[in-house]
């Protein structure tokens, strides 16, 4: 293994082919901090900052602001793996941009067709206004699915009980023949990965997201998939199918997110055949609450989340909600918690949550991250509590 090599500033400037005032800029937005610095106090980089300096600058022209951009790099290590996994996301938003750009350009050319004719149809105008528009969204899409899928790493990467959620809960569905069945807020698709041969060739399996971002994932990362599974963009609160269409319904971990409970149960009472199954799976009080606390310890102002979801709909309070629309309610407990001996995925994980962390901790990032790691290396292994289960529903005349 050869030496590792130092460059000052100037130097690092020079080869990357940017201007010393950009590093410097970046270095003061905490964005990139030099690895080293001399004896005599000068910046000192190494060739694996040049990886970081090329995420800020694709995530830059791709038009995430630099908070995000913070947020981002500073999930990204130094190592092989982590970068090519940042290198596999940029690729996903530049390859989404130039379908979005290919769908502009042909917007405007028929637009322009349109307005040299003696009566223009003004609409036209106007789907340029709404393709436009698209472009705000996209960065967005896949900074949430990348943090759905860091949030997913963790468990899977420090559970005790190696036979997952997933696979927990596809077992509670347990999929027959002749059966129809639909997810809403299927999110990334994860829980139908791994069990594409196990969907019957005589049933029918509905994927559904109110999220195209979300939607369009989930037909990438299920593109292997019979033909008898599909994919759909829709509101849980005004759902676009008949009624008593499904035998089944799956709700997973998403039913706290939605403002209007009560529409959204009324609506899957309606879709579901009479006998028909609701899994509505949630988390408990006590659930992570271990990485809540490691994260007020550094700073009590710190909220992983907005709201706390539990709250809303959570194991403790969900069959309350439910009793006015289902019956035979019966609550299943998911046996499991974490041992935690990497700081990264939990770094990853914390800075992933919907809360005021990235406001906390903006211009504090690397302090947060030594601090984390110290928490994790003081003991070799944090032990974090996990309360998630699902409420298995009967549709009942």
């Amino acid at each position: 293994m050869r030496d590792k090599c130092f460059y000052t500033a100037g130097e690092f400037a020079k080869k990357a082919g940017v201007t010393t005032r950009t590093v410097r800029f970046y270095d003061g937005k905490g964005l990139l901090k030099p690895s080293s610095l001399s004896e005599t106090g000068y910046r000192l980089y190494t060739d694996g900052d040049f990886a970081k300096l090329q995420i800020i600058l694709t995530l830059k022209y791709l038009g995430f602001s630099l908070e995000d951009i913070a947020t981002m790099v500073i999930t990204e290590s130094a190592g092989i793996d982590c970068l090519k996994n940042s290198l596999e996301l940029q690729l996903e938003i530049v390859r989404n941009k130039m379908r979005h750009l290919e769908l502009m350009e042909k917007s405007i050319t028929e637009a322009k067709k349109v307005i040299e004719e003696d009566d223009p149809d003004w609409n036209k105008i106007v789907d340029i206004i709404h393709v436009t528009n698209m472009e705000k969204d996209l960065a967005m899409q896949y900074k949430d699915s990348r943090n759905l899928n860091v949030r997913i790493n963790l468990h899977n990467k420090f559970s005790v009980n190696k036979y997952g959620w997933f696979n927990w809960l596809f077992d509670k569905i347990n999929l027959s023949q002749n059966e129809k069945v639909l997810e809403i807020g299927c999110g990334d698709g994860e829980l139908w990965k791994k069990f594409e041969y196990k969907v019957p060739k005589n049933s029918e399996v509905i994927l559904s997201d109110i999220s195209e971002g979300m939607i369009n994932d989930t037909r990438e990362n299920l593109k292997d998939l019979k033909d008898n599974v599909k994919f759909n963009i829709a509101d849980c609160v005004n759902l676009p199918y008949e009624d008593e269409s499904f035998d089944k319904v799956v709700a997973n971990h998403m039913i706290f997110y939605v403002k209007d409970r009560k529409k959204a149960f009324s609506e899957v009472r309606r879709v579901l055949k009479k006998n028909g199954s609701f899994y509505c799976s949630t988390y408990g009080l006590k659930h992570m609450k271990e990485i809540e606390n490691l994260t007020k310890s550094f700073n009590s102002r710190i909220a992983l989340s907005e709201v706390h979801l539990e709250e809303i709909f959570g194991l403790e309070n969900g069959e309350k909600q439910l009793n006015n629309y289902f019956s035979n309610i019966e609550k299943h407990i998911y046996d499991d918690y974490l041992i935690i001996d990497d700081y990264k995925p939990l770094l990853d994980y914390i800075l992933s949550c919907h809360g005021n962390q990235h406001e906390i901790l903006n211009g504090r990032y690397d302090e947060f991250e030594k601090y984390v790691k110290a928490k994790v290396e003081k003991t070799g292994k944090l032990k974090v509590s996990k309360y998630a289960g699902v409420f298995v529903c009967k549709k009942l005349e």
